[in-house]
């Protein structure tokens, strides 16, 4: 099979769509050989927050000497980046061998009258083949959409259980109420593993709680409470934070740097080192150095990431009403009498109402776009529409070039473009600005 042939193959299964429930998932990984059963993972679920605790505790173990695994969605750049080992992507040979192995069983699964795996329980199988190919010594984790009946929790109990912040998202497949979708969320907690979790609202951490009680498990609370001293960048040089923290078990950890910007990263990394000390207690090494190495070292893209300077462009991933708030509260600490021009696209499954209610405030002119390739996006004109309610400079664009030179004449050199949203559509515009900026 060829690389082409793979993308292929993958682009025609879309069809499928999402099925919630483990039936599928554990049919083609059985016939698979069931490579995750020979695999140790740390397992995160939650509903903001995924990616950059996956980035931290996976560089951190990476700087211990491990092999690690990583599974992330969405993907910012190219497919590949969803399925990494010490964060290289995997190879596109490896890939189409994977996928033909894998697209054989299929094909087998329906000749018996069974139902097609779906898209990402294809992904997922070709991550745990690929992981078990690698001999990783241990996954992180990311799931897809919930967690009790998502494609990633076949596996068996994880070494340890991550939940970050938990709030209202995928409301059509995880339920109304917070503690139903915590519910979902605290799924992946099994019996044997260590828990650990984000301070959550109330409701949730009751759920969170309840669950790791009910399995007999050990519970971490990564507490930001306990953050010290924390001195962040300034509005032009906004990536590194600094702090003080004192852990779960009494420790004391002076000048802890982290190279995310973003008033929720300093919390992100408390999860991480939470859940790396879990790993030390069940007879992971990983020293003091490794951690602060770690931390230092990683990188995220789309999370409030600068991609340019003068004027500064910042892109992040903000899609639902939590990231929302978090990111105006980022915006009301970095750029306080700083000009703001927005570059907007979202999907049309998010609150995209309450996203525009939470940060319309803080911009001068708002640009929107529609996420290309998606079928769930949300037109730049109904997008405009819907923002014009609120806010009267919006202008609705063709296309994402369009919307990178518009704001790039309206932004003065001590301005501010900050394009938010759906992460779909992040990668194509940083790819656009380094074009131009070369």
């Amino acid at each position: 099979m060829k690389y082409q042939e793979a993308m292929d193959y993958i682009e025609s299964i879309q069809s499928y769509g999402i099925v919630p429930g483990l039936e599928s998932i554990t049919q083609l990984c059985g016939r698979l050989g069931n490579p995750q059963d020979r695999l140790r993972f740390v397992h995160i679920a939650g509903t903001n927050g995924k990616g950059s605790v996956l980035a931290y505790i996976s560089t951190i173990l990476k700087c211990a000497g491990y092999r690690v695994g990583r599974y992330i969605s969405p993907v910012i750049f190219e497919y590949r980046e969803r399925i990494q080992v010490n964060g290289r992507n995997i190879t596109k040979k490896a890939l189409c061998e994977g996928v033909e192995i894998i697209r054989n069983i299929c094909y087998e699964i329906v000749q018996e009258g069974l139902p097609h795996p779906t898209p990402f329980e294809v992904e997922t199988a070709l991550g745990f083949w690929y992981f078990d190919k690698m001999k990783c010594d241990i996954v992180v984790l990311e799931t897809g959409m919930g967690g009790r009946h998502d494609a990633t929790n076949v596996i068996h109990s994880p070494e340890t259980a991550v939940l970050t912040s938990i709030s209202m998202d995928h409301m059509k497949f995880l339920g109304k109420s917070l503690m139903e979708i915590a519910g979902h969320k605290a799924g992946i907690i099994k019996p044997g593993c260590t828990v650990v979790s984000a301070c959550q609202p109330p409701e949730a951490m009751a759920v969170v709680q309840q669950t790791a009680e009910d399995m007999h498990c050990a519970l971490r609370v990564a507490d930001e409470g306990s953050i010290r001293n924390l001195r962040r960048g300034s509005g032009k040089s906004i990536e590194r934070q600094r702090f003080d923290y004192e852990s779960a078990d009494g420790h004391v950890w002076k000048q802890l740097e982290i190279s995310l910007g973003g008033v929720s990263q300093p919390a992100n990394a408390l999860l991480a080192i939470e859940t790396v000390l879990a790993l030390v207690g069940r007879g992971f090494e990983v020293k003091e150095t490794a951690i602060r190495k770690g931390l230092r070292e990683t990188v995220w893209q789309g999370r409030f990431s600068v991609i340019a300077r003068k004027p500064l462009l910042v892109v992040d991933g903000a899609h639902n009403e939590d990231a929302a708030r978090k990111l105006a509260q980022s915006v009301e600490f970095y750029f306080t009498n700083r000009r703001i021009i927005y570059i907007m696209g979202i999907l049309r499954d998010k609150e995209y109402e309450k996203v525009i209610a939470l940060t319309h405030g803080y911009a001068d002119q708002i640009i929107t776009i529609t996420p290309p390739n998606n079928p769930r996006a949300l037109t730049a004109y109904e997008l405009a529409q819907e923002i014009s309610k609120v806010h009267s400079q919006v202008t609705a664009v063709d296309s994402l070039e369009e919307a990178v030179e518009m704001a790039g004449l309206l932004a003065g050199p001590e301005d501010v473009i900050l394009a938010f949203g759906s992460l779909s559509y992040l990668g194509r515009l940083i790819k656009i600005v380094e074009r131009q900026t070369s």
